[in-house]
């Protein structure tokens, strides 16, 4: 994995130091976000202790089937732990009516505590395709060992996104989270997006899970953020 870390950071500082020769070559497309939230959720779960995220990153798609990217974000696990970084890569085949995703992701933390083993990385397998004017679809991540080194664990996700209006849509997904030997719980949220432009859109969603005795970090809230793709 650290092979795959060195290639993937090198892919992205090319892609940024070459950025207008990228955007001319009709293979390679680069595109960059930013964006800010009352809350960082992650499967229903804060990441920022019930405090506001900023949070951007890059991502290269390759051949019209390929992609690569990173993105950071701001933490808080209460340990000292304050800044995460995802590394990823994958393919986006079309099987038919049906759009696949199959990816690799790493998240990896800083100034994490030593021996707490916050770094992990996940395998993805999702499909999707339009039902109407709606798309819905359907995820699987697999981790061999989770956050924390506690075990094997699979995320499952049914998700759905429909336009109602305008520059405006409804989406919402229901998942489950399951870790070899703790923590399993379900989740789902639902909210609305707000396209003001082709750059910058807004998002007011619900979250929730079936586990608030795990903590206040795993009880209902809602949260509103912004992003600017660009």
């Amino acid at each position: 994995m650290k092979t795959l870390k060195i290639m993937l950071l090198a892919a992205a500082a090319t892609a940024a130091m070459s950025g207008s020769a990228l955007a001319a070559d009709e293979d390679i497309a680069l595109s960059f976000n930013l964006g800010a939230a009352s809350d960082y959720m992650f499967r229903g779960v804060s990441q920022t202790d019930n405090s506001g995220q900023i949070f951007g990153g890059a991502d290269a798609t390759l051949y019209g089937i390929g992609y690569a990217g990173v993105w950071l974000s701001n933490v808080d696990f209460n340990n000292g732990t304050d800044l995460e970084y995802d590394l990823y890569a994958g393919v986006k085949p079309v099987v038919g009516a049906v759009n696949l995703d199959l990816g690799v992701f790493y998240y990896g933390y800083t100034n994490q505590p030593s021996g707490s083993h916050e770094d992990f990385v996940e395998y993805k397998a999702a499909a999707s395709t339009a039902v109407g004017p709606a798309t819905i679809g359907a995820t699987v991540f697999y981790s061999p060992e989770f956050f924390g080194k506690t075990g094997k664990a699979t995320y499952y996700e049914i998700n759905g996104a429909v336009p109602v209006a305008d520059k405006v849509s409804v989406s919402g997904a229901v998942g489950h989270q399951e870790v070899e030997g703790a923590f399993d719980y379900n989740t789902w949220n639902l909210g609305v997006g707000y396209a003001l432009n082709d750059t910058v859109g807004f998002d007011l969603r619900y979250w929730d899970t079936d586990e608030h005795g795990f903590g206040d970090i795993y009880d209902a809230k809602v949260v509103i953020g912004v992003k600017a793709s660009f």
